[in-house]
């Protein structure tokens, strides 16, 4: 949870300075793993103070519902953004800060992602699981956002960036219809 907060502080704060809708949807991402983990903290708290298995089942499910809709609106944000910086032909800055973020993000979030699965498979927990789904996220926005600020940054290509956004949507979209259904998410 430490790692999101500053990795969400900066991905915003660079994401701002620079206009990069990509790097603003990868700090927004950060801010819903902080909350889909503190939530998944107090379902594990619900289930380690003997609460009978009805009970951890409803906390479970409204996490995996909170675990949905967070992909689903940060699929609109997205889409909404990233559209518009295209219809409006705005060019994002260049963003060095945002490159190492990525890289750093591309290394941590599949070593931290894998430890959550392991978990989720020990105790069986779908809302683990799923929030350990949304850690992998980070790993595909991360290579995703990389190659948008990249491409920015070396070609000029400012469209790459909206473009390196969009290209998250259809994964974040798979993800949260799965999480509103209640059924675990399948992943990247």
């Amino acid at each position: 949870m430490a790692y999101n907060v500053v990795e969400a502080a900066i991905a915003l704060w660079t994401g701002t300075e620079s206009h990069s809708i990509a790097l603003v949807g990868f700090g927004l991402d950060s801010i819903i793993e902080t909350v889909a983990a503190g939530l998944l903290l107090w379902r594990l708290a619900v289930e380690a103070r003997g609460a009978d298995r009805a009970t951890v089942e409803r906390t479970e499910h409204r996490v995996h519902q909170f675990v949905g809709v967070t992909f689903v609106l940060l699929a609109v944000y997205v889409t909404v953004q990233a559209s518009w910086t295209l219809w409006k032909l705005e060019s994002p800055g260049e963003s060095v800060i945002g490159i190492v973020l990525a890289v750093a993000s591309l290394v941590i979030m599949p070593l931290l992602s894998w430890g959550k699965l392991r978990a989720a498979r020990e105790i069986r927990s779908a809302a683990l699981r799923a929030e350990a789904k949304e850690t992998l996220a980070c790993s595909y926005l991360s290579f995703t956002l990389l190659l948008g600020l990249t491409a920015n940054a070396i070609a000029g290509w400012w469209w790459a960036d909206p473009v390196a956004a969009l290209l998250m949507v259809p994964w974040l979209l798979k993800e949260g219809r799965e999480g509103l259904r209640g059924e675990a998410c399948s992943g990247a």
